[in-house]
């Protein structure tokens, strides 16, 4: 006699996390329909929660059966900025070194595998990159990305990298776990990290970590520019990051002068 499994049941928080994801990574609207079926549920059980979600605002209906992100989240987001002071103090950071170099400049944080911009300020030139604020990509396609779990011991590094390793656009990101974490570890111990054309075809990222007083990097700061000015300016960038870098951690008292 065969014993049936049991149902493994998803929670509606689980169910909710998932249409967020879903919407935050597609960057456009989507159908009740077509989410359902992206994660997998029921699409009774999706119209249900997302009727559900719209009445709250955490969701909200766009043009034709589109389901976009509410303005309630618009306004958790604001409350978390408010209260993260690293934000703050990048941003700053971030606004005056885009005028420095008159380049476009980031600051990036970790979502688990994947590396998302923060903020952005766009330099004075006429080159412009074509990530914006909220743009998410594995973290092996970016020098950020790497310096994000740079502060990881070896093993646990090669293990996020043999997670959340992907093929880049370009085909020129590494996706050997060993030798991106190997990598990502000399690039946090240097503060500096360098990607050349990875994830886009001629762009350039250039970053340095930000730490906190354990030592972790709890964000990075780049300049972001077309691949063969990079080049050119790749010791004045680098030094400009990382500079950069030490007055934020400065600033919030994570490091002495």
């Amino acid at each position: 006699m065969t014993v049936a499994k049991p149902r493994s049941r998803v929670s509606g928080i689980d169910r909710t996390l998932q249409i967020l994801d879903f919407l935050s990574e597609r960057g456009e609207s989507a159908s009740a329909y077509d989410i359902a079926k992206s994660v997998g549920a029921p699409v009774s059980t999706i119209y249900a929660l997302v009727d559900e979600l719209v009445d709250r605002q955490v969701l909200m209906r766009a043009d034709g059966n589109g389901i976009w992100l509410g303005p309630r989240l618009f306004r958790y987001g604001l409350a978390f900025e408010s209260g993260a002071d690293v934000l703050i103090e990048a941003k700053r950071e971030m606004e005056r070194l885009s005028r420095q170099v008159g380049e476009t400049v980031q600051i990036c944080v970790r979502d688990e595998g994947m590396m998302v911009v923060a903020a952005m300020a766009d330099g004075a030139g006429h080159f412009r990159i074509s990530s914006d604020v909220g743009t998410r990509v594995p973290l092996n396609w970016t020098a950020s990305g790497r310096l994000l779990v740079g502060h990881l011991p070896d093993g646990e590094r090669e293990r996020v990298f043999a997670q959340v390793g992907r093929r880049s656009p370009t085909g020129k990101a590494e996706t050997d776990p060993a030798r991106l974490a190997r990598q990502a570890g000399a690039d946090f111990r240097n503060r500096l990290a360098v990607q050349l054309g990875a994830s886009d075809f001629a762009v350039a990222c250039i970053a340095a970590p930000i730490r906190n007083t354990d030592g972790q990097c709890v964000a990075t700061i780049s300049i972001v520019s077309a691949e063969s000015k990079a080049e050119a300016n790749l010791d004045a960038y680098g030094q400009a990051v990382r500079d950069g870098a030490g007055r934020i951690e400065r600033s919030l008292g994570w490091a002495s002068e």
